[in-house]
């Protein structure tokens, strides 16, 4: 299947700002992280906002977007409902923070939890029964691991002039990019063996196209033909993620490490969803 560039940054940047966001939130709930909160956020809304002008670029008429809001089971309609209630606890969560240094515990409960609901349906609206590759809760949890790890990469960074934290940048970065490693690594194990559900419906030609060869299951595997560097790359990230997140737990250089560990994760996730794209056949195959 072709990549999607649009959507992958859509999918990327936005799983990364519900991950700073939700970051921030833990961080509050614990009492952490005060100087680093507004910053957080600032970057949380930035993210955010770039993905929304990043997939209008999918569309040829991006006016017709608002075509598809009238009908609540659509992927777009949830996912613009769970954004739209993100901004609100955004601005809510600001307000609290204009009041106090710290942002109250239950406004971090708010943040972690819409967060992570964002993130499952952007996930969710990619779990279609006809693409084996995509349809299996692993797709959702690869993008839950990336936004722990981008959200705790990104926090300490911002964090970094405060010491005080450090020790809790080195747990949670550790608990995020392994959660990170271990789910890309999950999923891209699942597309591998996603190639068993294809089903050969017989021998044809495209009429469009008739001296082109038909796909064969092989063509949607993320160890074969241009998806091979995607999955190799991804996967080399999402362990440097797990290796910058233990230098800065040793070293407290958060600057260095919070960076490096963001960066890892967010370009892992950028390859991974361009290896999700490329594996994306449709479960009837033609030979």
């Amino acid at each position: 299947m072709e990549l999607q560039w649009p959507l992958i940054l859509f999918t990327t940047l936005g799983a990364a700002s519900a991950g700073v966001f939700a970051t921030q939130g833990i961080y509050a709930i614990l009492g952490k992280g005060q100087k680093a909160q507004l910053p957080a956020l600032i970057t949380s809304v930035v993210l955010l906002a770039v993905a929304g002008i990043a997939v209008f670029f999918h569309l040829q008429h991006w006016e017709r977007i608002f075509n598809g809001f009238g009908h609540l089971s659509s992927g777009i309609t949830q996912e613009l409902i769970a954004i739209v209630v993100m901004v609100i606890v955004m601005v809510v969560y600001f307000a609290m923070l204009r009041r106090e240094e710290q942002a109250p515990k239950w406004a971090g409960v708010l943040a972690v939890v819409i967060s992570a609901i964002l993130v499952v349906v952007m996930g969710m609206s990619y779990m279609m029964a006809a693409r084996p590759a995509w349809d299996n809760a692993l797709q959702i949890l690869s993008l839950l691991g990336y936004a722990l790890a981008a959200g705790a990469g990104i926090f300490a960074l911002l964090d970094a002039s405060a010491q005080e934290d450090a020790e809790f940048h080195g747990l949670y970065g550790l608990v995020g990019t392994i959660a990170n490693a271990v789910c890309t690594l999950g999923f891209i194990f699942m597309m591998s063996s996603a190639a068993n559900s294809f089903t050969n419906v017989g021998n044809y030609f495209d009429p469009n196209h008739p001296t082109a060869p038909m796909s064969s299951a092989t063509d949607y595997s993320p160890f074969s033909g241009d998806a091979m560097a995607f999955t190799v790359c991804a996967i080399i990230l999402a362990l440097a993620a797990v290796a910058f997140a233990v230098f800065g737990k040793q070293s407290k250089k958060w600057t260095i490490a919070g960076a490096g560990a963001a960066v890892c994760a967010l370009v892992g996730a950028a390859l991974l969803r361009a290896v999700f794209f490329a594996c994306g056949g449709s479960v009837f195959m033609f030979y």
